[in-house]
């Protein structure tokens, strides 16, 4: 059927809800080309022009308010709180339409939404790291256990193809890691931000190196501690409770950073990298791996702020580079890997799905599901039609170090 927006044979003007019609008036054109249908009530709303189309049901017409008024804090509120569904398709491919449409651009904070977006920044800015890093990762061991591979990586893993099953994206992604940091048999290894140990695991049995991991989280630090037993690797690896502002005593041959970088702020850049300096070998390597932007400015997005990561910044490229180069280490090679994250978060979302029934609905009752839900499905949505970035940024502590003619 012929793409319909609000003006249509579906939507009498004289019965439809102020903010149904302001929403479908305003955003409706931009709409057009996506292959989305809007149940309200009796009313229908269709566009595109594939009969595939992601079905979302309306229980609630205020939810267009808070669409318009709150962007993506909105929706995600307005699906955490069971005022709309998706009947056929996925959450993925609603967001992944609306990003398309530059949905963002029709938003139209109030005071009171611009008022509560700030609210939730300050208070973000108020909290220590370490409060906002424990706020997302000691949830539970649980939780990360119902979605993660036996790795336990919480990253974005690296495909060779979109269906590839999760423990091959994160083997993937430790080898590609290992390789690009040319690690040898006793070498020693510090991991920042090492979440439950995995790379350093990987490491530790395929390449033979020595290392120690760093956290700021409880949860990780005892469960790392439990794999590490486990594996038989506590003579060769260790994971402690410490920042990257006092790193464990150097010096190290190679230093990695996978997924902490994200919980920086911007003025916490340049001792970061300073540090890195200070701890790697005259001829060492570095490679940080971070959730970024390919654009000049990234808004934090209010949803990932209040419900998923407090105070997370995703820097952009520039930044990266800026604050290496200033403490002379020359970086030797750049990858955007931002599209690998679209399987990556997919499975943790089949996973989560799949082994919901077996944790605590008190701890994590409906709502929070649903708010799991939305965060993993706006992961996959961002990394295949967002600007986001996942970089990964290679650099050395010497101009002189030999370098290999090709790339990993």
């Amino acid at each position: 059927m012929a793409s319909q927006s609000f003006a249509s044979d579906y939507a009498p003007a004289r019965d439809v809800p102020r903010a149904e019609r302001n929403f479908f008036d305003l955003v409706g054109p931009a709409l057009v080309e996506q292959p989305l249908a809007f149940l309200c009530g009796d009313r229908e709303y269709r566009f595109g022009l594939t009969p595939e189309r992601t079905v979302v049901r309306v229980h609630d017409p205020r939810v267009f308010d808070d669409m318009l008024t709150g962007g993506n804090l909105g929706l995600g509120e307005a699906y955490a709180d069971g005022k709309i569904e998706v009947v056929h398709g996925t959450l993925e491919g609603l967001i992944v339409a609306l990003i398309r449409a530059d949905a963002e651009k029709y938003v139209r904070g109030n005071p009171l939404s611009m008022l509560r977006v700030a609210a939730i920044h300050l208070g973000n800015l108020l909290r220590s790291r370490e409060r906002n890093v424990q706020a997302h990762y000691d949830l539970g061991a649980e939780l990360f256990e119902a979605c993660l591979d036996d790795s336990l990586a919480y990253s974005c893993g690296y495909a060779f193809s979109a269906d590839d099953a999760l423990a091959d994206l994160q083997r993937q992604k430790f080898d590609r890691i290992c390789r690009k940091l040319r690690l040898k048999p006793g070498e020693r290894l510090l991991d920042i931000g090492c979440g439950f140990g995995g790379l350093l695991i990987h490491a530790a049995k395929h390449h033979g190196v020595r290392g120690i991991g760093i956290t700021l989280s409880n949860v990780q630090l005892k469960r790392g501690k439990e794999r590490l037993a486990a594996e038989r690797l506590t003579d060769r690896i260790e994971i402690v409770f410490a920042s990257h502002e006092r790193l464990p005593a150097g010096p190290y041959d190679k230093i990695v950073s996978v997924g902490m970088f994200e919980h920086l702020k911007l003025g916490d850049y340049p001792t970061f990298f300073r540090n890195i300096k200070s701890a790697l070998a005259p001829e060492g390597l570095g490679l940080v791996h971070t959730i970024g932007c390919a654009t000049e400015h990234n808004p934090r997005d209010a949803f990932m702020q209040k419900y998923i990561f407090p105070g997370g910044r995703t820097p952009t490229l520039s930044e990266l580079a800026t604050n290496i180069e200033r403490c002379d280490m020359p970086i030797l090679d750049v990858e955007n890997m931002v599209r690998h994250y679209a399987p990556t978060t997919r499975r943790w979302l089949e996973n989560f799905q799949r082994n919901y029934h077996k944790l605590d609905h008190e701890k994590y009752d409906a709502r929070f599901k649903r708010i799991w839900e939305y965060y993993l499905a706006c992961g996959a949505a961002a990394a295949t039609a967002s600007p986001a970035a996942l970089w990964q940024v290679l650099f050395a502590n010497s101009h002189k170090l030999d370098t290999p003619f090709q790339r990993v």
